[in-house]
């Protein structure tokens, strides 16, 4: 097995691997190795069990980073044996047994939850599935806010839905019991609630947290701040 960490980049719903572009230029820029796959945001239990088999591929150990629905999936994935630790990007951090819908009810509505919109999508067998995407009119003010207003209509129309399917499944496994974490909260995410991000960083007891007064996509908006907090955590497992 390589020593070398591996930093893989997990996307989250609405969104795809270049929402951490800016992240990806600075990590490689500075020597990194970094890799960041597709989330298909079909179940939370098949997005976990694709990344859990990407990582799985790598030779060395992997630093497993999580943004938003991200955090999610690598709750679930990282119990994969080379994952050395875990860093939170205004992300969900599950429980077992927990949902995402059951984590996000315990808290007030963020502006997401006005502005979704639903719409079937076929499936091989048995009922059609619910993709769950956000109005694109409010797209760049509840989840794009921060960013140049043509860029955030580019990502309005270009969003990976999420299956509603998602929202309702439970983690099956908490990688944080076992592995080292961090976390980044957005003060000022519209999409999630903050005090959700706060709660399961804290449940979980992350090695460190920051607060930075940003909005959900806080890798574009503030990308020079996470990239020190993934180095940070590189440099802690070394």
């Amino acid at each position: 097995m390589s020593s070398a960490t591996t930093i893989v980049l997990v996307h989250g719903a609405f969104a795809d691997a270049s929402s951490w572009g800016p992240v990806t230029e600075r990590l490689l820029a500075a020597g990194h190795r970094v890799v960041a796959p597709p989330v298909f945001n079909r179940s939370l239990s098949a997005d976990a069990a694709y990344i859990k088999s990407f990582v799985e591929q790598i030779d060395g150990p992997v630093l497993l980073c999580g943004h938003s629905y991200g955090g999610a999936v690598i709750t679930v994935a990282g119990v994969a044996d080379n994952v050395v630790g875990l860093v939170y990007v205004s992300g969900y951090v599950l429980e077992i047994g927990e949902s995402l819908g059951q984590l996000q009810g315990g808290f007030p509505d963020s502006d997401l939850a006005a502005n979704l919109v639903y719409a079937p999508y076929p499936v091989a067998d048995g009922e059609p599935g619910t993709d769950v995407s956000v109005d694109v009119a409010a797209f760049p003010e509840v989840f794009a806010a921060g960013l140049d207003r043509t860029r955030a209509q580019v990502l309005a129309v270009s969003q990976r839905p999420l299956s509603a399917a998602a929202f309702g499944e439970p983690a099956t496994a908490t990688a944080w019991r076992t592995k080292p974490g961090w976390g980044i909260v957005s003060s000022a995410d519209r999409t999630i609630n903050p005090d959700v991000e706060r709660f399961g960083y804290q449940r979980a007891a992350l090695r460190s947290v920051v607060e930075l007064d940003a909005p959900h996509l806080v890798m574009q908006t503030h990308p020079d701040e996470v990239a020190a907090v993934i180095t940070e955590a590189l440099a802690e497992l070394a």
